[in-house]
C-alpha cells in the first residue's frame, strides 16, 4: 500500500517530535509539501494523495536531517524574508524575521519612496536587508558588502531571482576598507552574540549558522566597534543607520555610535517586544 500524504505529515511529525523539535508538524507539512510539489496549505485538502517511492526516500533523507536539528530553511535551500523567496548557502545567515525590523525602522523614514537613494549593506550574507529594501524602494541602488566570496555569490543570485540586480551590487570587503563615497541609508546585521555563548544556542544556530556571521567577540560587541567609524566615514549629511543588536545591546550601542559622531534617534522593538534596532542620523553640515 502507498504511503499517503496524510500518512507521511503523521510519521514525520511523530520522528520530529520525539527528537525534540518543538515546531514538529509544522516542519513535517512543509517537508512533505516540498516532496509532493504542493504548498504547505494545499497539503491539508490532498491527505490521500500518493508518495511513489522516490519521492519517500527523499522524505525520509529530509526527515533526518530536521531530526538532526538542521533548521527547515536549509533542508530547502531557501527562506522567506519580507516578501521575497532568498536562497541559502552555508556561509550566509538564515535571516529571522526580528531581523524585517531593520526594513521596518528605514521605510517608516524614508517620506518619499521614489527617491533615489544609495543604500549600503555591511555584511550583506544573502542579501536580504538590502533586496528587501530594494524591493520597497523603486528609485533606489544599492550596495551590499561581506567578506565571504562564497556569501556573495548566494546574494548575487538572490538578487537575479527577484529581479533586483541591475540595482543591486555587491563587493568583498572588510566592512568599509574597500569603501569610499557617501551613502544615504546604512543598514547592518553584524555578528552580535558573545563567542563564549554561541556552544549554547539552540542546534539550529549553533551547529548551522556560520559562526563568521553569529561571534561578536567576548562581549558582542566588536563588530560594532569596527563599523561605527565606517558609517560616520561612509554616511551622507542627513543620512540614516539602522543597525541590528542583541537583547540589551541597545545603549552600548547608542554610546558607540554617538562617540563616532552620529546623532542616535530611538530603538526600534521586534514583534517579541525586543529592542532589535537602533536608528541614528548623521547630522547635516558633515
Amino acid at each position: 500500500m502507498s504511503l499517503t500524504a496524510g500518512a507521511a505529515v503523521a510519521a514525520a511529525t511523530a520522528r520530529l517530535a520525539a527528537a525534540g523539535v518543538d515546531s514538529a508538524r509544522l516542519d513535517a507539512r512543509l517537508l512533505v509539501a516540498e516532496v509532493v510539489g504542493l504548498t504547505a496549505p494545499a497539503l491539508s485538502s490532498r491527505a490521500e494523495l500518493p508518495l511513489d517511492a522516490a519521492q519517500a526516500a527523499r522524505l525520509d533523507a529530509m526527515v533526518a536531517r530536521r531530526e538532526g536539528r538542521e533548521p527547515v530553511s536549509r533542508i530547502l535551500g531557501r527562506r522567506g524574508f519580507w516578501t521575497l523567496d532568498l536562497a541559502l548557502g552555508p556561509a550566509t545567515l538564515d535571516p529571522r524575521p526580528d531581523s524585517e525590523t531593520v526594513i521596518d525602522a528605514v521605510l517608516a523614514d524614508v517620506s518619499d519612496r521614489g527617491t533615489a537613494l544609495r543604500l549600503l549593506d555591511f555584511g550583506t550574507g544573502s542579501g536580504c536587508l538590502l533586496l528587501a529594501l530594494l524591493s520597497e524602494l523603486p528609485a533606489a541602488t544599492g550596495l551590499g558588502v561581506d567578506r565571504s566570496l562564497a556569501a556573495l555569490e548566494v546574494a548575487r543570485a538572490n538578487a537575479r531571482h527577484s529581479g533586483l540586480a541591475e540595482r543591486a551590487a555587491f563587493t568583498l570587503s572588510d566592512w568599509g576598507a574597500a569603501l569610499d563615497g557617501w551613502f544615504d541609508v546604512i543598514v547592518a546585521n553584524p555578528p552580535y552574540i558573545r563567542g563564549g555563548d554561541i556552544a549554547g544556542l539552540e542546534p539550529e544556530v549553533a551547529r548551522f549558522d556560520p559562526r563568521l556571521a553569529l561571534d561578536g567577540g567576548a562581549d558582542g560587541l566588536d563588530c560594532y566597534r569596527a563599523l561605527a567609524p565606517d558609517i560616520a566615514r561612509l554616511l551622507a549629511p542627513g543620512g540614516l543607520a539602522v543597525l541590528e543588536v542583541g537583547q540589551g545591546q541597545v545603549p552600548a550601542v547608542e554610546a558607540l555610535l554617538a562617540a563616532a559622531g552620529l546623532q542616535t534617534l530611538s530603538a526600534r522593538r521586534d514583534l517579541g517586544g525586543v529592542e532589535r534596532c537602533v536608528v541614528a542620523r548623521w547630522p547635516d553640515g558633515k
